[in-house]
Order: C-alpha cells, then structure tokens, then sequence
C-alpha cells in the first residue's frame, strides 16, 4: 500500500534523497569540520525515520479513521495495540528500505561511515527505538484529531523537528538550554546518536539512549490508550 501511494513515496525516498544531494554539495548550511556528507547522511536518516514513522504514518492513519476504514477493523479481533503493532512494524520494513536506498545514495557522494560492525548495531537499535517513539506520537495524533487538522499538525509538527533536532543543522549551532531540550525529544536523540557513531565512530551517550527508551515505551502506550477507531 505504501509503495502505490506516490505522495508517501515521494516523501519517504524522493524528498530524502533530494535533501541528501543537495545539502551535501551545496553550502547552504554550516558543517561542523569535515566533508559534508559525512555528516549529512547521519541527519537524512533521521530525517527517514522522521518523515516514515511520524507524518506519513500519523496522516494515513487519519484518514483512514475518517474514511471509517478503523471503524470496521474494531468490530474485529485486532484490537488498537494489535493494529498500532502492526502499523509501526510496517513502518520499519519501510524504513529498511530508505535506508538502503539512501546509504547508497550517500556512498556515491563519497560518504564514509565509521562506527564498525559494535555501530551497526548501536545505529540499528537506534533506528527502531526512534521510529517506536516517532510512530507512538504519529498515532496518538492520528487517533485523536480530525484528519484536516491532524494533516496539518504532523506537517507542522515536522517541520520543528527537522529544524530542531540537529538533523541538519548542527546541535552547536542552539543555545545550551535548547540543545538540552532537544536531546529529551526523540527526533534529537536519535539524530545525536547516529552523528556519533556514523560521522565520528562513537558510542551514543547515556542520555541519548534514555530519552529513545522511554519514548520507545511511553508514546506507544500513550497510543494505545487514547487511540479511537472513530
């Protein structure tokens, strides 16, 4: 279903993408030393898991509640855990494809990942407690508010977070009292640690891996609990 949607495809691949070439050969933003790829594909797969696991997620689900197509699946055994499972681990296969498709992308700009094989894995964990996080805050908003207004709340939402989570403009750029405020969001969070262990080769910090578990744990159950089919 997402790959027929051209509008999802456009902003889970195409706008990454876009962002990703252009950022990395233009100045239009400051880098923090170094080339500038190298720390601008860390930030564009934040932003994937950004753009998948929050607004097309959260402005799907929406409509589909509007339309009534949640309305029939609650007469079923699903239940609103069951369906908010689901939906965030469609969102990872998702996910696994922005990530292939755009690390490709960056290795052709030249892009040189560090961390080793320990990083895989501290960025893989990373990835799926973000999107947990990201999802539960999607659909939260998606099961509370009508789909106008929960469109322009995810886009809105979006567009904070993009400028406001070190995803492309570097957290030295914000004031001390913001860059902690970031950090306690999920999108700061997982953008820091993947600029960590992808742009300089080390491990996340403590309170990076404390602000993606607790909103891995408390956005989907938030979800769940305020979550309506109708």
């Amino acid at each position: 279903m997402t790959i027929r949607r051209g509008e999802t495809l456009l902003l889970t691949i195409g706008i990454p993408a876009m962002l990703l070439v252009f950022l990395s050969l233009t100045h239009v933003i400051a880098s923090p030393g170094g080339r500038r790829v190298d720390f601008i594909a860390p930030g564009i797969l934040a932003l994937c898991v950004l753009s998948t696991s929050l607004v097309a997620l959260s402005i799907a689900t929406g409509f589909e509640r509007s339309s009534g197509v949640l309305r029939r699946l609650w007469v079923t055994p699903l239940g609103q855990r069951r369906l908010i499972g689901a939906k965030i681990s469609g969102v990872l296969v998702t996910e696994v494809i922005q990530v292939v498709v755009l690390s490709l992308v960056a290795l052709t700009l030249t892009w040189r990942p560090r961390g080793g094989p320990l990083g895989v894995g501290e960025v893989a964990l990373a990835l799926v407690l973000g999107t947990a996080g990201c999802a539960g805050i999607g659909l939260a908003l998606a099961g509370r508010l009508r789909a106008e207004v929960n469109l322009a709340a995810s886009n809105g939402l979006y567009l904070v977070l993009l400028l406001l989570s070190g995803i492309v403009v570097p957290l030295s750029s914000l004031p001390s009292a913001l860059r902690r405020v970031v950090i306690a969001l999920p999108s700061g969070a997982m953008a820091q640690a993947l600029h960590l262990v992808l742009g300089r080769g080390v491990a996340p910090t403590g309170a990076d891996w404390l602000s993606l578990g607790l909103w891995a744990l408390a956005a989907p159950l938030l979800a769940a609990r305020t979550f309506r089919f109708d």
